[in-house]
């Protein structure tokens, strides 16, 4: 058993002491259990899941560059094969956004890939709908009591129940791994000054005396923050990473992959970040939609350089709840959508290609005459990321941790 000595001389920041002690409505229990390999195989799996709320444009993250009718509806926002807007290559007619650099070298070594014209269940076009449904894996809004990564977690078989750990980024827990099982939360250094080492000590030892439980999980908060800000500056330190979305979303990464790294740690993850409803000037190349790319791109390469060793065994997905609509507003921007694209990444994906049933951007092809129609179900992407690694059954795929989805089969062939 690999066990982390307790880091008393690391100062808690007071988000993090608030954080420790309140949690995110799950349990934060951080213990560095020495967490058994997959059943499955001799591997020691872990998986992020990366919500991007807003909404993203799959065809300008991933232009279908090759798709006849994609230049003359995606109007000025549109990329192409050559020229002025240049998308980076991949296979079968896509491409990539110019933002994208790092994740298409991992795409280049095999170690990324897409998967276009995907959407969840929901047909609708609201926000706060469309995440409920993609985060709690329910088939429609309403149901948002738990998220299916934590219920993942919950029905992990064998000597991996109760040992296998989730991980949620951020001031407040996603959805996705909110529920009764037990999760760490942690967030990136915030504005609020950090409590000196001394008082952190003398909180530990009061409530070890006083409250075990409490104390137990302040030790955990204290060996998490510890983990999570090795390299990222002083441990402890409540410093801003920077003050642009771009350094926020790679510090967030940065820090949930030392974590993942940990002997022990979480081996689930989840992460959010905001901004990606482009209704205007979407096309701009230091424009709203450029600027989340690039943070993006920033966090898979953040990723990729802390979990080391362990990205071998690493699969990341990042998903949003819809994508937009295929023709340019007025605003130079697009409106909400249903199908998009999602990116994965990772050492445990047979990685280096776009799978999509593409099913062309004809307008008589179109959804409700406006959307790319959807032709994958997001549900089957994950429930095929997600089994074997974790040796879940279809059983619980079906009907714990994407309930009533006994219909949608899990998509062969996406990890080594």
């Amino acid at each position: 058993m690999t066990m982390i000595r307790r880091p008393v001389d690391v100062p808690l920041s007071r988000r993090g002491f608030i954080r420790a002690a309140g949690g995110f409505g799950v349990a934060c229990g951080f213990g560095f259990l020495a967490a058994p390999a997959s059943a499955a195989s001799a591997r020691d799996p872990r998986f992020v899941v990366i919500i991007l709320r807003g909404a993203m444009d799959g065809l300008s993250a991933v232009p279908p560059v090759g798709d006849p009718d994609y230049a003359t509806l995606h109007g000025d926002l549109a990329f192409a094969a050559s020229g002025d807007r240049a998308a980076l290559p991949l296979d079968s007619g896509f491409g990539l956004h110019p933002s994208l650099a790092a994740f298409k070298t991992l795409y280049d070594l095999k170690q990324a890939m897409v998967v276009h014209a995907v959407a969840t269940s929901y047909r609708d076009r609201s926000h706060f709908d469309g995440q409920d449904v993609l985060e709690s894996g329910n088939p429609g809004p309403g149901r948002t009591d738990s998220g299916w990564l934590n219920r993942t977690l919950a029905a992990l078989p064998g000597p991996a129940k109760g040992a296998i750990r989730g991980l949620g980024v951020g001031a407040t827990a996603p959805l996705v791994i909110r529920g009764p099982a037990p999760a760490l939360g942690w967030a990136p250094p915030g504005g609020l000054a950090p409590a000196g080492a001394d008082l952190t000590q003398r909180v530990l030892d009061l409530y070890a005396h006083s409250d075990a439980v409490l104390g137990e999980r302040l030790h955990a908060a204290v060996a998490a923050e510890k983990v999570a800000a090795e390299g990222g500056g002083e441990p402890g330190s409540t410093k801003k990473p920077g003050g642009g979305p771009v350094d926020q979303m790679r510090a967030a990464a940065a820090g949930a992959g030392r974590l993942l790294a940990t002997p022990g740690g979480p081996r689930l993850a989840a992460l959010a970040f905001d901004g990606f409803d482009t209704h205007q000037n979407e096309g701009a190349a230091q424009g709203l939609l450029a600027q989340r790319l690039q943070g993006l791109d920033a966090s898979f390469e953040a990723l990729h350089a802390s979990l080391g060793e362990a990205w071998k065994d690493t699969i990341v997905i990042a998903v949003t709840e819809f994508g937009r609509t295929v023709r340019v507003n007025g605003t130079h921007g697009t409106d909400h959508g249903t199908a998009t694209a999602a990116l994965l990444a990772g050492g445990a994906l047979a990685g280096g290609r776009v799978v999509a049933d593409w099913p062309s951007l004809r307008p008589e092809r179109l959804y409700e005459g406006r959307d790319l129609y959807p032709t994958a179900d997001l549900r089957g992407v994950i429930k095929g990321l997600i089994a074997e690694p974790f040796g879940l059954s279809a059983k619980a795929l079906a009907e714990t941790v994407f309930p009533d989805s006994a219909q949608v089969a899990p998509t062969r062939g996406l990890i080594v």
